[in-house]
Formats: C-alpha cells, sequence, structure tokens
C-alpha cells in the first residue's frame, strides 16, 4: 500500500506496516516540547496524577521565551516553578530565558530530526515539518501524557499537497507564497489534515524559508506542514547536532510516489505579488496594493515566522536602500533566537537598525504575543511578520494588524504607511 509522507512516519513511529487515513494509532514521541506558558500546567497535572518520573529526561526539551524576562510576578512564578522541574527531572535540554523562541531554538540545537513523531505544547510546532518530521501541537494536559509515557495517540491525516513550481520574484517571498495558499483554502480549509509542500520552488528555498511555510500551516487548520527531507534538511540536521553535542541516529522517510492525497494542487508562484493578510483574519489575504495607502502606526519584524537571519537581512536591505524608516512610525526588531542575534552583530545589522531608528529587543516571542514589546493601542495600526493578526493578538482588542513578509513589512517602514515593495 502507498503512503503519504505523514503516514509513513506514523505507521513508523506506531510500529505498523501500513497506515491509513483515520486510523487511530499510538505512537512513540522523539521529542517533546513545553515552555513557561504551557509548561507548567502539564507539569501540574503530573503531580496531579501522582506520575514522579519523565519517561525520557533526554527527549524533554524546555525552552523559556513567551514571557522573558519575566514581566510579571505569575511570569516569575512559573520560571521558578519549571527550573524546580528541570532540577527534580535532571531535564538534560533546559534553555532557559537567553536563548529565544522555541520554534528557532530547537532546529538550532539539533533536537529535531526527519522521520520522527515531535510533539509541542504550542500550536506552531508544526515549524519542524520543515525538517522532514511529523511535528503538531497538542494541549498541556495530553504532553503530560507525553511527559509520563513517550506515546500519544494520533488520528492519521488526509492530506493536502500542494506542488509549487516557478521563481519567485525579487521582492517576493515564502511568507508571500504560504499566505497566498491559507487565502485560497481559507482558515479551516486543513483542519485536521497534513499539508504537504513540494516542488521546485520549495526545492530551491532555504531552511528558513521552509520553515517559515511549515510554521504557517496551522493557520490553515493544518496538524502539520510537511516538506520531504533533502540533502539541505540532512547537512543543516547534522550540523546543528555536531555543533550542540546532540547528535543521535535518524532514518530519512519519504511519501511514496504514488500515494494518494485528499487533494492536490497545483500552484505557481512565477507571477506571485507581495500579498498580505490583513485584520482580522490570516485568510483574509489581498495584493498589497489593494490596501496601499492605509495610514500604520508600527512595524515589527520578528517571530518564529519571519525572525531569522535572512529575513533580518531582508528588511534592512530595503531600509538601507530607501534611507531610512519614517519618522512617524515605530519599528520593533526581534532576532528570534541568540545564535541569530550574534550573527546579526557580527554583520553589523543591529548596529544599522538602531543606526536607523529601530528598536531591537531580546530574542523572544516580542510583539508577536502581545504581551511583551511593542503592544499597539486602540485605533492603531501594526504590520507584523507574524502569523496570526486576531483582534488583540498585538495589544488593544480595537486596533489592526495586517501580516506581511519582512521585504514588504521594511517598505511600509520607509513609506509610513502600507505600501507595495516595487512602487516604493
Amino acid at each position: 500500500m502507498a503512503m503519504t509522507l505523514a503516514e509513513k512516519i506514523l505507521a513508523k513511529a506506531s510500529g505498523n506496516s501500513e497506515v491509513s487515513p483515520g486510523d487511530i494509532v499510538m505512537a512513540k514521541v522523539e521529542t517533546a516540547m513545553v515552555h513557561d506558558i504551557t509548561g507548567p500546567l502539564s507539569v501540574n497535572t503530573l503531580k496531579k496524577e501522582g506520575i514522579s518520573k519523565v519517561w525520557d529526561n533526554e527527549k524533554i526539551v524546555i525552552p523559556f521565551d513567551h514571557q522573558i524576562p519575566a514581566d510579571s510576578i505569575n511570569a516569575a512564578e512559573n520560571h521558578i516553578l519549571m527550573r524546580n522541574f528541570v532540577k527534580e527531572q535532571n531535564i538534560k535540554h533546559f534553555y532557559d530565558i537567553r536563548e529565544g523562541v522555541c520554534h528557532q531554538v530547537l532546529p538550532e540545537k539539533g533536537h529535531i530530526v526527519p522521520g520522527t513523531v515531535v510533539v509541542g505544547a504550542d500550536s506552531h510546532t508544526c515549524t519542524y515539518g520543515a525538517f522532514g518530521a511529523f511535528a503538531t501541537g497538542i494541549g498541556s494536559t495530553d504532553m503530560a501524557a507525553a511527559f509520563a509515557t513517550g506515546e500519544l495517540w494520533f488520528k492519521v491525516p488526509e492530506t493536502l499537497y500542494f506542488n509549487i513550481t516557478g521563481e519567485l520574484k525579487p521582492e517576493v517571498m515564502s511568507k508571500d507564497v504560504i499566505l497566498s495558499i491559507i487565502g485560497m483554502v481559507g482558515a479551516d480549509g486543513a483542519t485536521y489534515k497534513a499539508a504537504q509542500f513540494a516542488g521546485n520552488t520549495v526545492d530551491n528555498m532555504t531552511i528558513a524559508s521552509r520553515m517559515t511555510m511549515s510554521n504557517m500551516a496551522i493557520e490553515m487548520g493544518g496538524k502539520a506542514g510537511l516538506i520531504a527531507p533533502d540533502d539541505k534538511t540532512i547537512n543543516y540536521v547534522k550540523n546543528a547536532m555536531e555543533a550542540n553535542n546532540t547528535a543521535k541516529p535518524f532514518e530519512l522517510v519519504l511519501g511514496d510516489k504514488n500515494a494518494e492525497f485528499e487533494e492536490k494542487f497545483e500552484i505557481d508562484v512565477s507571477n506571485l505579488e507581495p500579498v498580505m493578510a490583513c485584520p482580522h483574519n490570516v485568510d483574509n489575504v489581498k495584493a498589497v496594493r489593494e490596501v496601499a495607502g492605509t495610514p500604520i502606526d508600527q512595524v515589527f519584524i520578528g517571530s518564529c515566522t519571519n525572525g531569522r537571519l535572512e529575513d533580518l537581512r531582508a528588511a534592512l536591505n530595503v531600509i538601507e536602500k530607501h534611507g531610512g524608516i519614517s519618522k512617524d512610525i515605530r519599528v520593533v526588531v526581534t532576532p528570534a533566537s541568540r545564535s541569530i542575534m550574534l550573527e546579526a552583530i557580527d554583520e553589523g545589522l543591529i548596529k544599522k537598525f538602531y543606526q536607523y531608528g529601530c528598536v531591537v529587543t531580546n530574542p523572544s516571542c516580542s510583539a508577536c504575543m502581545g504581551a511583551l514589546y511593542g503592544l499597539l493601542g486602540p485605533g492603531e495600526v501594526g504590520i507584523a511578520t507574524s502569523n496570526r493578526n486576531f483582534r488583540g493578538r498585538e495589544g488593544s482588542l480595537e486596533s489592526d494588524v495586517y501580516l506581511a513578509s519582512p521585504i514588504t513589512a521594511a517598505a511600509c517602514a520607509v513609506k509610513g504607511e502600507i505600501v507595495d515593495p516595487r512602487d516604493l
């Protein structure tokens, strides 16, 4: 029986020779992640159930990223709870407030490998699908079960296959591609389905750009967002494991060529133009030129979607090319990880952002979660390179958030209003 990539990974993890969509399987978890927001509930559930020892202290990864440094007494108490848990269980892979966003840190540190099941108590865990893993977000109480047993049940999902072809124009990024797909499919168009991205456009993308694609699979309801592993994947994973002494064997898993998909989409991006997700839904996608001229108050460049080095470079290139940012707006820049921050410092990017009047924050979730930096007030409009624009996501319920690529966001920062980067 021919199987898709998602089906083959779940079959392998559950010890079955084959599985079909709709099957219920008990799969072994390779990596389990909680952070400072979701971890306390998982830990308290374990204690409530009388479970004194986790299944494997080397397969649990705990980064702090949402409220770092602690921005309230409650956050500080959560940090203390989690630090105590780490010590009690001798968790080997704990990253305190210094490392950055979980979805960037785990791959960087070599914790994500192809062909495995990865669970995280955070919806954007699907980011790791860019490495050929079946990665999905789960609830904190489900995570407690995974912590206790190392296994979790899954319903094998149908797969939507997106064959993406063509060469992207200079002003267009993978963020424009995934936003366009979400606009086409809808916010619930892939509910509990695996979204698989393929085609020569994806083949030519960097790992960072692929991570942007997989990251936003959840924004169309996807259970996972997968990209088949290739040489780029293997090189990234091996280098990350070697650099962090996290080496472990892994097996490449590829879908069968004659596998059946619930639906297959043929998408030519050769003529794709810059797009935005407009308030207040991620699938409210329009060409930037349709909303050009809208006044803005703030631009946020960062998050687990677009806070990587190539994103910072792309944004700064636009700002430099056009002589700086508008004096009438605020620009918040947040690298996704400490590693990225250090590279950006070495390249001189951080100094230049400051020279142009941007505010650069420590690596964290920052403005994306509406709790740390860069909150929008009532009536304000923000452009963000993050992944959600629901009401209140970045501050006031009466503010508006538009989602865009780093290139488009930087162009808006230059202009002081929404503008297509081609029209600067």
